[in-house]
């Protein structure tokens, strides 16, 4: 059960919900969990077919647009439809909602990269038919999205027709009353080539802007005996039809290869073709073997293993799953609000990324964590170009949401004025440097990147009474936004400063030569660097001293406070149902904000104000965000609020399998996702990753019997298992590591397991 998503709704509501649920993807590529042969007439779907970064340019319009408002946005589009395939048994077609259905199944299988569809249907005339769907995007070769059809004749059928369509002619979904989805810029893709020729069925589109293009090549294969076979070509599809004697079983595959401009650049059919050659050889079935092969190698550090809860080990191996069928695995994608799922938030990449989901490929895959950090490098060109724009004379200011580094957010106060973005990748290359210690990667991209966001913070903010303050800018709570001082962002570029230093220095004593060469490029000097310490040291904090906490920001604390608990439940999100301004002059907030700068950088402020803030804004936050759950879940652990950490972490573990927040129909919340994994790793288990090394602080829930995962840490492999009795460290891989361990230092050596209690040692 708890590597196996069942789903049987049959209703359209939760159709459109399964779509997501029962996605799969790759990282390059990525289809929805449709039906084949598609719904009844008057029912939604949300049909796609999406390349992870493929994108059109579209206008953004305006009432007033004002200076620096970006002109365009990038838009994640839907491609080339190769899902199709119809079923008709003696002419009538198959579908689940017409005749009678004697049984039907659906499944995801987590462990071995596949979907499926089990029916036993039986027409209106009595003809009855058992049948299998299986379908994958391959991990091993991204380009591919087979399907798998096998068809069981029972009852009165003479003849099984097969007709398998890729369609060119291809629109996104919109929706007006959510402004999480897009509203319009439907249709994008214009069919440039559609045939059909030596066994490969062709299509050909490209974008009405941006001018990428995409082609989908497609090989069909019938098993049986003694079939017919035709085809049609129109203006936008390739439609195949096999006709096979009743009397015996069928079975159909469908082979479609993706390629596009981005990876792929000109010539894209002979690409797709060449990669159809190469897979000619072999069957689904051995493509199959070859995806579950890679999994393996994956759960095997991945995996986290919850004994005494099926529901919550389902969620959280479904959470991850779904993080790495979406993840970007080459140097012109990252990963999407919500992934390669749907279409919510227009596959926009946000701070999402660095805070929420790269953590988790950090501590188990961290060769693809480097790609995600490469690919934000790649687009600091663009991000120094948004600086000057908005009128900065230095810096780099990363764009709130963006594909390809051109920022596409309308709505600034929610938007642009989040420059924490910048300082939140910093802190992810810091992060990636402290876990690994790539000499390399601090001298090739992070040093440069952690320059040019420091200098950002010392152009937006300004010395006053001997402290360093940032105003106008919004922090990670979206319910206030155009403040001075937000205590998040500010803790965050005090960080970056810090370390801008600290790379500087690093490079001055190991890589001169490297420091000469970025002095020259960036017109570094001593006096600038000195400014950044000053800033650094200097930097404002907001503090309350009646109420013991930081405050969110400096006005923050004075406004009226917003009632929750009188605020009907159909009024929530509050976001659809009040004005911004509204929001703006209550203490209210969506999601965790000083409590998140808290848990990033909690050796900023004693134990006391962490704790006082934490019941301060827990009691102000609706947690209307997805991103919330899960850091008042980890600092609740910290603190010792043992109920809390439970209850809220189990908000996080299942919020799409249960769509609690009633929007998963439009992609997965793929940060929560990666939420979740922090709340187990970083919350009960309490791992913080420092200059001072590795530290763990485990707690496992009563209701649990034991929590087993995986950590990657400067070379060595840990393994570590937690019961309500002890916690047991195995270095795996690699050489002997000291870690902290509730404050104390435990030296590991290699291959032996080490028992420990909660609070010390027990058996060395």
């Amino acid at each position: 059960m708890t590597w196996k998503l069942t789903k049987n709704n049959l209703d359209n509501a939760n159709l459109l919900v399964d779509e997501s649920l029962l996605s799969l993807g790759n990282g390059y590529l990525g289809v929805r969990g449709n039906f084949e042969e598609g719904y009844k007439e008057a029912f939604q779907s949300i049909r796609g077919t999406y390349i992870n970064a493929f994108h059109d340019q579209t206008e953004i319009s305006y009432g007033e647009k004002l200076h620096a408002f970006p002109d365009t946005q990038q838009k994640l589009l839907n491609v080339i439809d190769g899902q199709t395939i119809e079923i008709f048994l003696d002419e009538e077609r198959f579908s689940v909602f017409t005749g009678e259905l004697l049984a039907f199944e659906r499944n995801l299988h987590m462990d071995a990269g596949f979907a499926e569809r089990i029916v036993h249907w039986k027409s209106e005339t009595g003809k009855e038919a058992k049948i299998h769907f299986r379908r994958f995007t391959s991990f091993v070769t991204r380009e591919l999205f087979a399907i798998d059809v096998k068809i069981e004749p029972l009852n009165n059928v003479n003849q099984v027709k097969v007709v398998s369509t890729v369609n060119g002619d291809v629109s996104n979904f919109v929706d007006k009353n959510d402004p999480r989805v897009a509203s319009g810029h439907a249709k994008r893709l214009e069919v440039v080539d559609v045939n059909n020729q030596a066994d490969f069925s062709m299509v050909k589109d490209v974008t009405y802007a941006s001018n990428l293009e995409v082609a989908c090549v497609t090989t069909t294969q019938l098993a049986s005996e003694g079939y017919s076979y035709d085809c049609h070509v129109t203006n936008g599809a390739v439609e195949e039809s096999y006709r096979v004697d009743g009397k015996q079983p069928v079975h159909f595959s469908k082979f479609n290869v993706y390629t596009d401009t981005l990876r792929h650049g000109e010539g894209l059919v002979d690409r797709a073709v060449a990669i159809q050659e190469s897979l000619r050889s072999k069957s689904f079935d051995d493509l199959l073997a070859d995806q579950k092969r890679y999994l393996d190698d994956f759960w095997k550090i991945s995996d986290i293993s919850i004994g005494g809860d099926d529901q919550l080990q389902q969620g959280i191996r479904f959470n991850l799953y779904h993080l790495m069928q979406s993840v970007g695995k080459d140097s012109v994608s990252n990963i999407a609000a919500k992934g390669l799922s749907g279409e919510g938030y227009e596959g926009h990449y946000f701070w999402d990324t660095e805070i929420y989901m790269f953590p988790v490929f950090l501590m188990t895959q961290p060769d693809i964590a480097r790609n995600l950090l490469i690919h934000r490098y790649s687009l600091l060109d663009s991000a120094r170009a948004r600086a000057k724009e908005v009128g900065h004379t230095q810096g780099a200011l990363f764009p709130w949401r963006t594909i390809t580094g051109g920022e596409s957010s309308a709505f600034f106060p929610a938007g642009t004025a989040q420059y924490h973005i910048s300082a939140d990748i910093a802190y992810s290359y810091i992060q990636y440097y402290l876990v690994t210690k790539d000499q390399a990667f601090l001298q090739d991209y992070m040093a440069e990147l952690l320059f040019e966001t420091a200098r950002l913070w010392i152009d937006t903010g300004h010395m006053k009474d001997g402290e360093f303050r940032i105003d106008d800018v919004t922090g990670p709570d979206e319910y206030t936004c155009i403040v001075n001082n937000n205590y998040y962002t500010n803790a965050m570029a005090k960080h970056n400063l810090q370390w801008a230093v600290k790379a500087y220095k690093h490079l001055k004593e190991h890589a001169n030569d490297r420091l000469a060469e970025l002095t020259a490029k960036l017109n570094l000097n001593e006096k600038e660097i000195e400014g950044w310490i000053d800033a650094g040291e200097n930097m404002y904090l907001p503090y309350d001293e009646t109420l013991n906490i930081n405050a969110q920001d400096d006005s923050f604390l004075q406004k009226a406070r917003w009632d929750i608990d009188h605020t009907p439940k159909e009024k929530f999100p509050l976001l659809l149902n009040y004005h911004p301004l509204t929001l703006y002059r209550y203490q209210v907030c969506k999601q965790a904000d000083t409590v998140l700068a808290h848990f990033l950088l909690e050796d900023q402020q004693d134990f006391d104000t962490i704790k006082n803030s934490y019941d301060y804004y827990e009691q102000l936050t609706t947690h209307d965000s997805s991103l919330s759950y899960c850091v008042f879940s980890i600092m609740a652990s910290k603190l010792g609020y043992d109920e809390k950490a439970y209850r809220y972490f189990n908000e996080t573990a299942r919020l799409d399998i249960d769509n609690t927040h009633g929007n998963t129909k439009d992609g997965l919340h793929m940060a929560n996702m990666g939420g979740t994994w922090l709340a187990l790793v970083y919350g009960f288990a309490g791992l913080r990753v420092k200059e001072t090394g590795l530290s763990l602080a485990p707690s496992l829930p009563e209701q649990w019997d034991s929590i087993a995962f995986h950590l990657h840490y400067q070379g060595r492999l840990l393994r570590v298992n937690m019961d309500h009795d002890k916690v047991c460290y195995k270095v795996v891989e690699g050489d002997e590591l000291t870690v902290i361990h509730h404050g104390e230092q435990v030296k590991l050596p290699n291959g032996k397991e080490i028992e420990l209690t909660f609070n010390k040692k027990v058996n060395l």
